[in-house]
């Protein structure tokens, strides 16, 4: 039995639920919250004592790091819809971009997210709230990036990731000149991994993601948006964050 504990179709939590769906495998997905911080309740810290998401658990054993658990999946159902590649050199060079993506593309991304997102939000708690959630975070860098969302990233800092946000579309579009695909002429976990982080960022970056600066990415994000298993996965996690609201508003609440 597999239970998928996330933020739901967005950033890292995307990629193990589009490789869920992608495979075809039966599972529970827990939605958390991050408004609420429930990925800091202990109840959750039971289940992950790093108090982050997403996490799998998988007949109680329970696995996380994104990327690790996109990995795991294949390990447990290889016969299941395989995205790993076969050849060795093609494993490889998906384990390149997955690697990239988590150790340099998604935290460039990630930090104009916390300035113009969780920025504005943790200025809206008083001192004595902000310092309570603070606190229940279990990760001391994690406590270092509220406190400094809360005060404001350095004007140099942003534009140090700004600059590193252009260079990550650059490589990526470089990349989708020469092939469909990322790793090889195939739609792999390369591929899953780099779209949990680029996929809106047509909105959010507009400047950087558009037709004109960089087509190909646009029409890569776009295919995997078109794949069945991505509509199912969006259409389904719709579901998901509409039904809590409805049940509320019939009991009137």
């Amino acid at each position: 039995m597999l239970t998928l504990y996330s933020f739901g179709p967005g950033a890292n939590s995307l990629k193990p639920m589009l490789a869920l769906y992608e495979k075809g495998l039966p599972f529970t997905h827990r939605f958390l919250d991050p408004a609420r911080f429930e990925q800091h309740e202990d109840w959750f810290k039971k289940i992950n004592p790093r108090a982050q998401v997403p996490a799998l658990d998988h007949d109680g054993r329970v696995i996380t790091e994104s990327t690790v658990i996109c990995e795991y999946l294949e390990d447990a159902f290889p016969g299941q819809n395989a995205l790993r590649p076969a050849d060795p050199y093609e494993i490889a060079q998906m384990r390149i971009w997955t690697k990239w993506v988590d150790e340099y593309f998604c935290w460039c991304v990630s930090t104009i997210g916390w300035e113009r997102m969780i920025g504005p939000f943790a200025r809206s708690l008083s001192d004595a709230a902000f310092e309570e959630k603070v606190g229940r975070i279990p990760i001391p860098e994690q406590q270092v990036k509220w406190r400094s969302a809360r005060k404001g990233f350095p004007r140099e800092v942003l534009e140090e990731e700004m600059r590193k946000v252009h260079i990550s579309i650059a490589r990526l579009e470089a990349r989708l000149t020469e092939s469909p695909w990322l790793a090889c002429d195939r739609y792999t976990l390369a591929d899953i991994c780099n779209f949990a982080i680029a996929n809106g960022m047509e909105r959010g970056f507009a400047d950087v993601v558009n037709e004109k600066e960089s087509p190909r990415v646009i029409d890569w994000i776009r295919r995997i948006n078109e794949r069945p298993a991505a509509r199912a996965m969006f259409a389904k996690s719709q579901r998901e964050k509409l039904e809590p609201a409805a049940r509320e508003a019939a009991a009137g609440r």
